[in-house]
């Protein structure tokens, strides 16, 4: 009897593949337009994505939350974390490129699909190897903490990077406002699970929603481990993950969880989404090194999603001095 394969989610026929010779035609048409290596080295939806309409884009970058919490913004700029000589990403080009499934698989649709979604109200239950088993509504969340602006870094898996002023305040603290269990070893993240108002998870079923991420407890209370609240002075608009998610700047991005729902204290390495879904390319640690390239390309290599610069992919995204001490090298 031979043997049957079934194609995995997210792999595509053979019939629905690009065509060699529309492949060679973009190389030839970027190269005339001076973009050449750099956009091919971007991901397609990047490379070719059109300007936005800039009175939408406006709406666009506005608070999810509106105006509501608008007196905790602009929050006091920490100088202790920085980016060194990198320009800060325009807002424009911060929020108007992003990955965010539960919205789109398109990067630059992302923004538009998440136009009018409701976060307030909006809670995140605390459960699993902590005392006091509790949830936290949005006044917890943005008035329980002294809010501050740190400039990050950030690293996409797929090579393009950014920096961002995130707004929030520091994991660890409401780690330890919690009271975790002394068993607990890692923290699990689980985002917001909305087919009805979400597109991006109604038109991809077959990804395994909701979004789910997991620290190991040092990693979580890491002093750059940051809950983020707001980016660019004011609360985060929906593309980010309104209106709470994680920043872990040593991190590749999509380990930074968006429109968290769920915050559960567990003793054991918890799954996580992407490990779970592809295993062979996404590891459960999946700190940025550069000597560890992608199954599908290098990662020696990132581009600057503001100025289009090249550059090399330093290290833990540049944090080694900060979190080297955590790891020996052989984390995935």
């Amino acid at each position: 009897m031979a043997n049957l394969r079934i194609p995995k989610p997210w792999e595509i026929p053979e019939r629905l593949t690009t065509p060699e010779d529309v492949y060679l035609n973009r190389r030839q048409i970027l190269g005339a337009m001076g973009l050449g290596a750099m956009a091919l080295g971007l991901p397609l939806s990047l490379a070719c994505a059109r300007p936005p309409d800039p009175e939408l884009l406006a709406r666009g970058l506005a608070p999810a939350l509106g105006k509501k919490y608008a007196d905790r913004f602009p929050a006091r700029r920490n100088p202790l974390y920085g980016v060194g000589d990198r320009k800060i990403t325009p807002e424009k080009d911060a929020g108007g490129i992003n990955n965010f499934y539960e919205l789109s698989t398109t990067k630059d649709e992302v923004w538009k699909k998440g136009l009018g979604y409701k976060v307030d109200p909006w809670t995140v239950e605390v459960g699993g190897l902590v005392k006091k088993p509790r949830t936290l509504d949005l006044d917890a969340l943005l008035k329980g903490f002294p809010l501050e602006e740190r400039l990050y870094r950030f690293r996409c898996v797929e090579r393009w990077a950014m920096q961002v002023p995130w707004t929030g305040f520091p994991l660890r603290a409401l780690i330890d406002s919690l009271e975790p269990l002394s068993s607990a070893r890692y923290v699990r993240f689980v985002s917001v699970k909305d087919p009805e108002h979400l597109p991006g998870q109604k038109e991809t079923p077959w990804y395994s929603w909701p979004y789910y991420e997991g620290l190991r407890m040092d990693e979580a209370r890491h002093p750059l481990a940051f809950v983020v609240v707001g980016s660019y002075g004011h609360a985060l608009p929906m593309q980010h993950g309104a209106p709470l998610r994680l920043a872990t700047p040593w991190k590749y991005g999509y380990k930074g969880p968006k429109s968290i729902v769920r915050i559960e204290f567990v003793a054991d390495q918890p799954p996580t989404f992407w490990n779970m879904m592809q295993p062979d390319e996404y590891g459960f640690y999946s700190n940025v090194n550069p000597k560890k390239p992608h199954p599908r390309w290098s990662q020696e290599i990132e581009n600057d999603l503001g100025t289009g610069a090249r550059r090399p992919t330093q290290l833990y995204n540049g944090y080694a001095r900060q979190v080297g001490a955590m790891y020996d090298g052989r984390e995935v």
